[in-house]
C-alpha cells in the first residue's frame, strides 16, 4: 500500500484502541467512538518510514485533533512496547517519537528551512542547528512530547493541536526578545496546518542538562524534614526556603519581561465580574459531584464574591504562564527557568491565550508548596507531628517565595481578597481533579480550602 493517507486510514480501527492507552492523550474520560485522518505529510521514504499524521478524535459531542509520528518497518526498532499500533501490509505500523534512526530528520529540516507538503520547519532568527543529531525521549512527559537531540536541544511536539500559534512558542519568543534570563531559548519551530490555520505543532529549545525540576527539589526537602528524628514544635528542617525566595524573585521578573514584551491593561468591574461568576460556577458545578466539598461552599462562596467589592482599575491584567506549578520551573547551576508557558491544558485556547492577573501564577505556586508539604503523608495513619512538620514547610516555603516575589515587584499578600479568591478557586479544581483520578489526594486541597477559609493560610 503505497498512499501514505491509505495506510493511515487503514488503521483505523487499531488507534481507536491505542489511543487512550497514551499518557498524553487527554480524552481518558470517555471511549473514543472514531477517527479520521485529517492531513499525512511522508517525511522519511523507504523502510524506515516516517510520516507526520493529524487525526480527528471523536469521542461523543467531542472532536479534538492530535498530531503523531507514525513509523513503519520491517525489522522492529528499540522502543517502548505502548508505542506499537498495528500491522499494514508486511510492515508493523508503531509511533515513531522514540525511533533513534529517523527523528533526526526533524532537527535536520529546521536547520536548513523549508517545507515538505503542509509542515514549515524553521529556526530563529540568528540560530544554527547543528545536524545528523539523535534523538531520545523524555518518557515523564504526560500532556506532550519531547526529544532530546544529543544533549544540547529539546523538541516539544505538542500533542492535542489547538489552531494558531501555539502560546508557549509566543510566550518564549517575546521573553527572548527582552533579554528574559529565565527561560531557554526559542531556537526553532515546526507549523502544520490546522482547518487553514497554520498551527504550531512543534517548538525548539536550549536543552539544559544540569536542571533539576522544581517539584524534585521541593519534595526532597520534605522527605528530609520527614526523616528528621528530632526536631521540635518551630523547627523545619529539610530547609528549601533559600530557593523558594529566588524561584519567587524569578517568577516576578519572568512577569515584568512579560509585560514589557506584551503589554498590560486595567481591570475593570465587567472583567471582576466575570472571574467571580466563573469561580461561582466551578465551585457549584464541583460541589455537587463531590459532597466533602458542599460543607466549603458558604465560605468558598464568601471569599469569591469579594471580589465585587475590589474597586475597578486596582488589579492588573497581562500575560501569565498559566499553569505555574513547582514541576513547571528548572533549577540549573544558574537560576530558576520557567517551562512550558502553554496555559491550563484542559482549558479552551481563548482562555489560556486571554490576559490574567499575575497573582493566578502566584496562587498556583502557593498551592503547589501545600502539595510538596502533604505528598508524604497521603495514605498514611494519621499523625499530628508530623502534620505540623509539613505546614511548617509549607508556611515557611510560601512566606519565603512572596518576599521573593516582592522583591522584584508589588507584594502579592497585599492584595490578600484577590490571591485568597484565586488560590480557593484552584484548590476547588484541584478537589474535582482529585476526587475523578486520585481519590487519595482529596484530604490535600479539602484541607487547605479549611485553612485557609478560617484565617489560617
Amino acid at each position: 500500500m503505497s498512499d501514505p493517507r491509505e495506510l493511515v486510514d487503514d488503521l483505523t480501527e487499531d488507534l481507536k484502541r491505542w489511543l487512550p492507552e497514551q499518557r498524553w492523550f487527554a480524552g481518558k474520560d470517555r471511549p473514543v467512538t472514531g477517527v479520521r485522518t485529517l492531513g499525512v505529510t511522508e517525511l522519511v521514504a523507504g523502510d524506515p518510514q516516517l510520516l507526520h499524521v493529524v487525526l480527528e478524535v471523536a469521542q461523543a459531542d467531542r472532536r479534538e485533533p492530535y498530531q503523531l509520528l507514525l513509523g513503519r518497518r520491517t525489522h522492529p526498532p528499540e522502543i517502548a512496547s505502548t508505542s506499537w499500533i498495528g500491522a499494514v501490509g508486511d510492515l508493523n505500523a508503531y509511533e515513531a517519537s522514540g525511533d533513534l534512526d529517523v527523528t533526526g530528520v526533524l532537527l535536520d529540516l529546521m536547520a536548513r528551512e523549508g517545507q515538505v507538503g503542509s509542515l514549515i520547519f524553521e529556526h530563529e532568527p540568528g540560530v544554527e542547528l547543528e545536524t545528523g543529531l539523535r534523538a531520545r525521549p523524555i518518557t515523564s512527559e504526560q500532556s506532550n512530547t519531547s526529544l532530546v537531540y544529543s544533549g544540547q536541544y529539546i523538541l516539544k511536539l505538542f500533542r492535542k493541536l489547538t489552531p494558531g500559534k501555539n502560546k508557549d512558542l509566543l510566550l518564549h519568543r517575546a521573553l527572548q526578545g527582552v533579554g528574559s534570563k529565565h527561560i531557554a531559548a526559542p531556537l526553532g519551530s515546526i507549523t502544520g496546518d490546522l482547518d487553514g490555520e497554520p498551527t504550531t505543532v512543534g517548538m525548539l529549545q536550549q536543552f539544559v542538562p544540569d536542571a533539576v525540576d522544581g517539584w524534585a527539589m521541593a519534595t526532597t526537602s520534605v522527605r528530609d524534614l520527614m526523616a528528621a528524628p528530632d526536631l521540635h514544635a518551630g523547627e523545619v528542617g529539610g530547609d528549601f526556603a533559600g530557593e523558594a525566595e529566588r524561584l519567587g524573585r524569578a517568577v516576578a521578573e519572568v512577569h515584568a519581561d512579560l509585560a514589557e514584551a506584551l503589554g498590560t491593561e486595567a481591570v475593570d468591574a465587567a472583567e471582576l465580574e466575570r472571574s467571580a461568576k466563573a469561580m461561582l460556577g466551578r465551585l457549584d458545578t464541583i460541589a455537587g459531584r463531590v459532597p466533602e466539598l458542599a460543607a466549603h461552599a458558604p465560605a468558598l462562596r464568601a471569599a469569591f464574591e469579594e471580589l465585587h467589592t475590589l474597586p475597578a482599575g486596582s488589579v492588573t491584567m497581562q500575560y501569565i504562564h498559566g499553569d505555574l506549578h513547582l514541576g513547571q520551573v528548572l533549577r540549573t547551576v544558574g537560576g530558576w527557568l520557567l517551562i512550558d508557558f502553554e496555559g491550563e491544558p484542559a482549558a479552551p485556547v481563548e482562555e489560556r491565550h486571554a490576559l490574567r492577573s499575575p497573582l493566578r501564577d502566584v496562587a498556583g505556586m502557593l498551592r503547589s508548596f501545600d502539595y510538596a508539604a502533604q505528598q508524604m503523608l497521603v495514605g498514611q495513619p494519621d499523625d499530628p507531628a508530623l502534620a505540623e512538620r509539613a505546614m511548617e514547610w509549607s508556611d515557611r516555603n510560601r512566606t519565603a517565595f512572596c518576599e521573593g516575589y516582592a522583591a522584584i515587584a508589588a507584594d502579592p499578600r497585599d492584595q490578600g481578597p484577590l490571591l485568597r479568591a484565586f488560590e480557593l478557586d484552584k484548590a476547588v479544581y484541584e478537589v474535582g481533579y482529585e476526587h475523578a483520578n486520585r481519590p487519595d489526594w482529596l484530604g490535600v486541597p479539602l484541607a487547605s480550602i479549611a485553612r485557609i477559609t478560617s484565617g489560617e493560610g
